[in-house]
């Protein structure tokens, strides 16, 4: 299996793409970047690209691959107009550019808990993202949102915002008592990256939108593969 990543400098792209380059069953992983990720590994291989609202450029390297995990994302915070072009107009870019040179791809989007479906709510960085997620799940492709509520960086992984790196590295030691009094909204960036690679399976999860509780279980359940295959 190939995989291409979108988002793989971040705290969830990290824990992502550990878990493609630990798999058996991934061959090959394609990452697309502004930047060097300073990662090497038989696998993987990078593309430089610096306008993600426009993949044309690039498209003849976008072919050949089963699956796409798209991870880039920014925190609220920002403008509507600002959050939209990153978290909707980045996000369309990949899937089209995608979707189109490789038919019957999984396209796997890290949304988030709370995501607006309706579009209207009040919030947002809620109604963007739910009018991405409506926007890929009417797409061609083999589509799933994964709507994570508190994520633990696994491995090394850190976020590449300041206050977050702070928030994390606080209150990382309260992740156990978390998960314990509130497990349907917990998960770590290691669930979301197996996760992520179990759902590439004919038939694993029938449902498009996954929270916490059914990526720990994915996530689970892909460890234990791995273990078996490996």
């Amino acid at each position: 299996m190939k995989i291409v990543i979108f988002g793989a400098s971040g705290m969830i792209g990290q824990g992502v793409l550990r878990a493609c380059l630990l798999d058996p069953a991934v061959t090959g992983v394609l990452v697309v970047v502004r930047s060097p990720l300073g990662v090497s590994h038989p696998k993987l291989r990078e593309v430089i690209h610096e306008d993600f609202t426009d993949l044309s450029a690039i498209s003849g390297q976008l072919a050949g691959f089963d699956a796409c995990f798209y991870c880039l994302g920014i925190s609220a915070g920002r403008s509507e107009a600002e959050y939209t072009r990153i978290t909707y107009d980045y996000t369309l870019a990949a899937a089209r550019a995608v979707s189109a040179s490789n038919p019957g791809l999984t396209f796997t989007y890290i949304s988030g808990e709370g995501t607006d479906s309706s579009e209207r709510g009040r919030t947002m960085w809620a109604r963007v993202k739910g009018r991405t997620e409506n926007a890929l799940l009417a797409m061609p492709m083999n589509a799933y949102m994964f709507r994570p509520g508190y994520i633990r960086p696994r491995h090394g992984a850190v976020s590449r915002t300041p206050v977050y790196r702070v928030l994390y590295a606080l209150t990382s030691w309260l992740y156990p008592l978390l998960h314990r009094l509130s497990p349907g909204h917990t998960t770590t960036t290691e669930h979301i990256g197996r996760a992520m690679l179990a759902v590439t399976r004919p038939g694993a999860v029938e449902q498009r939108i996954l929270y916490s509780p059914e990526i720990n279980r994915l996530g689970g359940e892909s460890e234990a593969t791995a273990t078996k295959t490996g």
